[in-house]
């Protein structure tokens, strides 16, 4: 297991290099999306209209996070923000190298066409501790705005930037591996040692 700090925005080859295990702490700026901003830019991707500024940039990092932030004169000021469960944008895997996403932040994991993007389009996916949303805020350092606030708060596309944010965890590689995967074979072990043990009585 390594630690590494990068810098946004991130390069392919920074990205190759990481493993499932490793610890990266991140700095510059991030974008959140949950279910409805990726309809919504998948609509417009399909339409083929702009997307607003920020997104879909080159080496960029998407958070699925619903922040709660509150009115700071003409800006806003970040109160909590607090990973959300990924697997509900498996859907829209594809749109990862469209948006120039080269890691996804979210909790829980994601599924197999997410893990043949992050292989093909060289990104990572990160896991962000869950019930951790205070402390995942202090790493911000300026929110820069927020595109379709019409959506709600969750589900708006908020821009901010973030300094040391971690430890977050690579949980699924450019490799094609998973921590998940790792889990999941690990329980399926004790359960069958389990059964026999309990068959054997």
């Amino acid at each position: 297991m390594s630690t590494y700090k990068l810098n946004i925005p991130l390069t392919e080859a920074a990205v190759r290099e990481l493993r499932c295990g490793d610890l990266v702490y991140l700095s510059g700026r991030v974008y959140t999306a949950r279910d409805m901003a990726h309809l919504r830019a998948r609509k417009l991707l399909g339409e083929g209209q702009p997307l607003p500024p920020g997104l879909g940039r080159e080496g960029s990092a998407l958070f699925h996070a619903g922040p709660v932030a509150v009115r700071s004169g003409d800006g806003w000021t970040l109160s909590v923000i607090g990973p959300t469960t990924s697997m509900r944008m498996e859907p829209h895997a594809d749109l990862l190298p469209l948006l120039g996403v080269r890691a996804v932040i979210g909790k829980g994991g994601m599924g197999r066409t997410t893990r043949r993007v992050l292989r093909d389009w060289g990104a990572v996916y990160l896991a962000a501790a869950p019930g951790c949303a205070v402390k995942h805020a202090s790493a911000v350092c300026a929110v820069h705005g927020v595109h379709w606030l019409d959506l709600g708060m969750p589900e708006a596309v908020w821009m901010y930037d973030v300094q040391s944010w971690g430890p977050l965890i690579v949980a699924m590689d450019s490799t094609g591996a998973s921590i998940y995967d790792r889990v999941a074979a690990r329980a399926k072990r004790v359960e069958r040692r389990l059964v026999n043990g309990w068959l054997s009585l």
